[in-house]
């Protein structure tokens, strides 16, 4: 199993009803087709090998032969591919009938799961064929030969033998609907992925409705879920089918077939985060040891081809959830700031603007924050601090932007003073190293915070997520604040709120904001080149950081592997980056992310927004001296 991924599909078939013999000649036909595809896990509707609406002719023994007969011809078609597949068909056991799901691989059939939750308020009313799935687990027989047959039970849960961890669970359509769905059960005991044999008939809203079961259920029980849908070939004597198959990835929708296309619907499913996931959330419970456990073949080794590898994953891909999104993010951190404004009775926020993107942010949020207090924003001190590397672009930016929004503006410039503070601890200031550029960070904290004590206000941080990440701050310096608003927001998503907040305010502090979004990232530590040009890009230094939200967010949030990490970068940023490229800079992040946790253990407060938080009284418990031996080796030997 290449990284846990697992290649899975849903097919709706072109059956006639009745006709077992033809549905099962459609259905080898599809199996065929997603072998060569390398598929492993394949899915067909409910009573796939009969047709759904068959009505009173499932109560005909000749049907219920065909199927049988059918279904041996299916299973056989399995034989020596690693594909295990599921179709549905009627089933005489033990004196009563059910509408059975049946796992095929390698040859044979590995189990029934019989629909537990009959519907019988609609036009189909199967209550009057079937019966609902009987307690406990029995033996069907489907030869006179010894061992001729297999398990009939709702509790079945089927696993790949040399990957355990891939482990499939069984439940038929109206089960999905029903308040006590099996998946549910067999999830707790182990099932990661939850296949759905169904024929849900076709109405107005009901693809809505569908979309919304499923992304529950999935999401809920931490699982994939593979819904198959009877298609367009069902009879139409009262209702229509509309083969509208789905797959699922906790809570989050992979892949769709859209109505009456007759497509078929394939996703590769990240097994290996599902099972990261149900570990991490402690009130997933899981319950293995009441589970019926069979072992199949079925898991290859196939490289991604279908699953589209997101290289910004903080950023939501359309324009309009984007704009959405943003206006969320910024109300959250307005109203949390405006909560720690009210309780502290602060009557100012002090922010040290530099003509940057994080302190931009940091700014409008506090701006909105004051407007929901009704606090005149001649309360907030905005403070420029000119230093040795601070250029005319980010200055005037600064200026600009602080004029715009109508702050309370002052200039501090603080090379004159560093100087002196290097006089007095005797650092030759010709020597541009960490103490040259760490002591005009400190000083411009330090300025902030008297001005805070002097106004009776809180310092507002501006540094953002993915610094933190990297520990590109000063400790004591721009790490400190009294209340950082941007602590959760990594870089990647930061220029996005600040377009965002630049449209909704248009003129004069759109203009300005869009000269700060075409600025380049640095701390303006070292002075400028002879042409004035900024001499410190932040991107050349620790690396793109697209590339470290994207590692960020794959260690943290996916708990994936190194391997897996460079695996999935190398997809997402193809033509972008070479794999040479993204390896050196993934060993730099983990090297300095493990190296920076000491700066991350004694952050100030600052808001949530998102899945990932570096505070250590959120998210993220972890010592100050853990070793990044482990990822670093694997790392650095890819």
């Amino acid at each position: 199993m290449k990284h846990q991924f697992i290649k899975v599909a849903a097919a709706s078939p072109a059956l006639k009803i009745a006709d077992p013999a033809y549905n099962a000649t459609k259905i080898i036909e599809i199996i065929e087709q997603q072998s060569e595809k390398n598929t492993e896990l394949l899915v067909f509707p409910e009573l796939s090998l009969s047709g759904y609406t068959c009505g009173d002719l499932f109560l005909q023994q000749p049907l219920l032969d065909g199927c049988l007969s059918a279904l041996k011809r299916v299973a056989e078609a399995t034989k020596g591919k690693k594909m295990l597949v599921f179709v549905g068909l009627p089933l005489a056991h033990d004196g009563k009938l059910y509408n059975c799901a049946a796992a095929l691989s390698n040859g044979e059939v590995r189990g029934f799961v019989p629909k537990t939750h009959l519907p019988n308020y609609n036009e189909f009313y199967e209550a009057r064929y079937f019966s609902p799935a009987p307690e406990g687990t029995s033996w069907h027989r489907l030869g006179s030969g010894e061992g001729d047959g297999a398990y009939l039970s709702a509790e079945l849960v089927f696993r790949d033998e040399a990957h355990p961890e891939v482990a499939v669970g069984c439940e038929i359509c109206e089960d999905l609907w029903a308040a006590g769905s099996p998946s549910v059960r067999l999830a707790a005991r182990g099932a990661v992925i939850i296949v759905n044999l169904s024929a849900s008939n076709e109405t107005v809203g009901k693809r809505e409705y569908r979309h919304k079961m499923i992304a529950a259920q999935s999401g809920k029980n931490v699982c994939a879920y593979v819904y198959a849908a009877a298609g367009e070939c069902e009879s139409t004597s009262d209702t229509v089918f509309a083969g509208n198959s789905m797959v699922y990835e906790n809570g989050v929708c992979l892949a769709e077939s859209k109505p009456f296309s007759g497509e078929i619907c394939e996703a590769e499913v990240d097994v290996g985060f599902l099972s990261n996931e149900r570990r991490r959330i402690n009130t997933f419970r899981a319950d293995p040891e009441n589970g019926d456990w069979l072992d199949a073949t079925f898991v290859t080794e196939n490289d991604l081809t279908l699953r589209a590898v997101d290289p910004m994953p903080f950023v939501p891909q359309g324009e309009g959830e984007r704009r959405e999104r943003a206006e969320q993010i910024l109300q959250i951190q307005a109203h949390a700031f405006a909560r720690r404004l009210k309780h502290t009775a602060s009557r100012t926020a002090v922010i040290g603007v530099s003509g940057g993107l994080d302190s931009a942010l940091a700014l409008l949020v506090t701006c909105r924050a004051f407007d929901i207090l009704g606090k005149s924003r001649e309360d907030i001190l905005a403070v420029s601090m000119p230093g040795f590397g601070t250029g005319i672009r980010t200055k005037n930016n600064a200026t600009s932007l602080m004029q715009a929004l109508g702050v309370t503006s002052r200039q501090i410039p603080i090379s004159q003073t560093v100087l002196k503070h290097f006089k007095d601890i005797g650092h030759d200031p010709a020597e541009m190293n960490a103490t040259y550029e760490n002591a005009q960070a400190r000083y411009r904290t330090m300025v902030l915070m008297d001005l805070a004590n002097e106004t009776g206000g809180l310092v507002v941080g501006t540094g953002d997520l993915s610094e933190l990440a990297l520990g590109w701050c000063t400790y004591n310096g721009d790490h400190m604040s009294m209340y950082a608003v941007n602590c959760s927001v990594p870089k990647t998503l930061v220029k996005y709120l600040v377009r965002a907040e630049a449209e909704r305010l248009g003129g004069r502090v759109e203009i300005v904001l869009k000269g700060v979004l075409n600025t380049a990232i640095s701390p303006e530590l070292l002075p400028p080149d002879e042409e004035g040009n900024i001499a410190q890009k932040t991107e050349d230094i620790v690396g793109p950081y697209e590339l470290h939200d994207f590692y960020l967010y794959h260690f943290l949030r996916r708990g994936d592997s190194p391997a897996k990490t460079l695996y999935l970068a190398a997809r997402a940023f193809a033509g972008k980056y070479d794999r040479a490229t993204l390896k050196k800079w993934l060993v730099v992040f983990y090297r300095r992310f493990f190296a920076q946790q000491f700066k991350r253990n004694c952050v100030p407060d600052g808001v949530k927004v998102g899945s990932v938080s570096l505070s250590p009284r959120a998210d993220l418990r972890m010592p100050s001296d853990a070793s990044a031996a482990l990822w670093l080796e694997e790392a650095e030997n890819l």
